[in-house]
């Protein structure tokens, strides 16, 4: 088996791909909650180093919330608001922005002693350079999302949304399976196309597109409407539509049907886990007995906590568990996947 790293430096690797697992959730988090918050929009520039700081003198204030007053999301929608107000959602933005700025320093300072130490191997050098280059199109892709709120409309593309969490959720997940693979002394692929552990690599599949259309979810205040379950308003599909609307790709700009995908998915993921998990527990594998175990308790909870967040008009804390639980849920269906790849 090819050696990933020197013996003598794994504490310091794993500490500093736990710390970026760490810090990417908190990323993700307050990204969420930036959205929740309709604060995405509060700073309609694009300043790498002038950003670094925020407005430090009344003038510099009036001057970025002046900038906001330009925008579809002010005129239209928060004409009332005052400078205070303006503040919160501004510290939102700003402070989602900064720890991507950290991230991206957080990754690159270790990595150069990394390299030049010769710690790691020469692919993993790659790997990880490749990971350094994901984290700057993440922060390119995060302003391409912002422009599309800045002009016409009052809120950003769910499109580009969805593009920003899964480059976020790639990035997390590229770490966490190289972690494994350092903990365990392995080198499993993440991803092949031979046809072996098939259904396994379905689940994640499944997991990122229900990724993707919670996305849109809240790119589009999904779950703001039909506020009811487990039927939509005493309908199994949206009594605003009918087949006939179902014309793509403009039927993934339709609130009621994203609401409705992302539902009918995690009743699918679910049924699905389950099937895996029987027939684990039925060949008594177990070597995957505590992964599956894991993934069932977190599909439960993200389905519960859906629930909850449908039925409490996407109240603003309950959201954003139910955001927090899909960091958690990728996590074990990550071990999950992992746990299942015999090399």
């Amino acid at each position: 088996m090819e050696i990933i790293l020197r013996k003598e430096y794994s504490k310091f690797i794993t500490y500093w791909l736990i710390s970026l697992l760490i810090f990417i959730s908190i990323i993700v988090i307050v990204g969420g909650l930036t959205r929740l918050t309709d604060s995405g929009l509060s700073i309609t520039t694009w300043d790498v180093v002038k950003g670094i700081l925020p407005p430090l003198n009344n003038n510099q204030w009036n001057d970025v919330f002046n900038l906001y007053k330009e925008i579809p999301q002010f005129y239209l929608l928060n004409q009332s608001m005052t400078l205070n107000e303006f503040k919160i959602i501004y510290y939102w933005e700003y402070i989602h922005r900064i720890l991507g700025r950290i991230l991206g320093l957080l990754f690159l300072i270790p990595f150069i002693y990394i390299y030049f130490k010769k710690i790691l191997n020469q692919n993993y050098n790659i790997n990880f350079f490749l990971l350094f280059l994901l984290i700057l199109v993440q922060g390119t892709v995060g302003w391409y999302m912002v422009k599309s709120g800045l002009v016409e409309n009052t809120t950003v593309s769910h499109y580009r949304l969805a593009i920003h969490l899964n480059l976020a959720f790639i990035l997390f997940s590229a770490i966490f399976w190289y972690f494994l693979n350092i903990r365990n002394k392995k080198n499993k692929i993440f991803f092949s196309i031979k046809n072996e552990n098939i259904f396994s690599k379905i689940f994640i599949f499944l997991i990122f597109t229900q990724i993707t259309f919670g996305a849109f979810t809240s790119g589009l205040d999904a779950g703001k409407i039909y506020q009811s379950w487990p039927l939509m308003n005493n309908y199994l599909f949206p009594d605003d539509l009918t087949y006939k609307d179902i014309i793509f790709p403009q039927v993934l700009s339709e609130p009621s049907f994203v609401q409705f995908i992302h539902r009918k998915l995690a009743y699918i993921i679910f049924i699905y886990v389950v099937i895996m998990s029987f027939f684990i527990f039925y060949r008594r594998q177990k070597e995957m007995y505590q992964p599956t175990l894991y993934l069932l308790t977190m599909i439960f909870v993200q389905i519960i906590l859906g629930i909850f967040t449908l039925l409490s008009g996407a109240y603003i804390w309950i959201a954003s568990l139910h955001q927090i639980s899909t960091i958690l849920l990728l996590l074990s269906s990550i071990y999950f996947y992992y746990s299942t790849l015999k090399t």
